[in-house]
């Protein structure tokens, strides 16, 4: 069983076909118009203490908790069948561990229409409450597939005639703006210390990196894929579209 939890996560949970077992509501809680519109759906409401709440949730849940069934995985054949354009767009995750990284990359894979998301079953975070609430409810929507082998797996995509585009700030980076991403894709994303694995970085047909002017060198794991992931989309909706490498 899992908990979501937070206005928006839970009304964007009555959106999908998830099953809900209860949701729970602080006594406390005075927006009139929420509990109306809840109690106008079939599902158990309950009314409760908000120690309650505080006890069954680690974040700010607003006063409002959804007991529902535990999070659906998929599996990588479901992803690729998933291709919502003309090419592949899929998201690899290096071992990402932090659950407020994993909830903004999900909610950006979301809003860029992305096919689904990649990540690997050792030493790495998973969807959780505080993956659920950070991404408001966008997580209940994205494929996410879990692997035993991200090595393996990077082999299979580049199997059936998809380029695996690494994040990497070494020096023999390209810029990220100077690749044709109007491809079959998979963009992998480092994780947050330590960037990409060894294995998985040699195993990347390309490497990209973001400019960066100031004395950070980095930039945090979310926010740089929202700035990847959007420059596929920009480049995908413009025709033509300026000096990109060619494949």
């Amino acid at each position: 069983m899992e908990y979501i939890y937070g206005k928006n996560s839970v009304l964007e949970l009555l959106n999908t076909d998830w099953q809900i077992y209860e949701i729970m509501v602080s006594r406390t809680l005075e927006d009139k118009k929420l509990i109306d519109f809840l109690k106008s759906k079939k599902v158990k409401l309950t009314f409760c203490d908000k120690k309650e709440l505080d006890d069954l949730v680690s974040g700010n849940h607003q006063g409002i908790v959804a007991k529902v069934e535990d999070f659906k995985y998929v599996s990588l054949e479901e992803i690729l069948e998933n291709k919502k354009g003309i090419y592949n767009f899929i998201v690899i995750l290096d071992h990402i561990e932090d659950p407020h990284n994993l909830g903004a990359i999900l909610r950006t894979v979301e809003a860029v229409g992305a096919d689904g998301v990649i990540i690997p079953k050792d030493r790495s975070v998973k969807v959780n409450p505080t993956v659920l609430k950070t991404s408001v409810g966008a997580a209940l929507h994205v494929p996410i597939c879990i692997v035993s082998n991200l090595n393996d797996t990077i082999h299979k995509l580049k199997k059936v005639g998809i380029w695996i585009v690494g994040t990497s700030a070494k020096e023999t980076s390209v810029h990220y703006q100077s690749i044709d991403y109007k491809m079959n894709l998979a963009v992998v994303i480092g994780n947050e210390g330590k960037g990409l694995s060894d294995l998985v970085r040699k195993k990347c047909d390309f490497l990209i990196k973001i400019p960066m002017k100031g004395k950070i060198n980095s930039l945090n794991a979310s926010v740089a894929t929202g700035v990847i992931l959007y420059e596929v989309l920009r480049q995908r909706e413009t025709q033509g579209g300026g000096n990109n490498q060619k494949l």
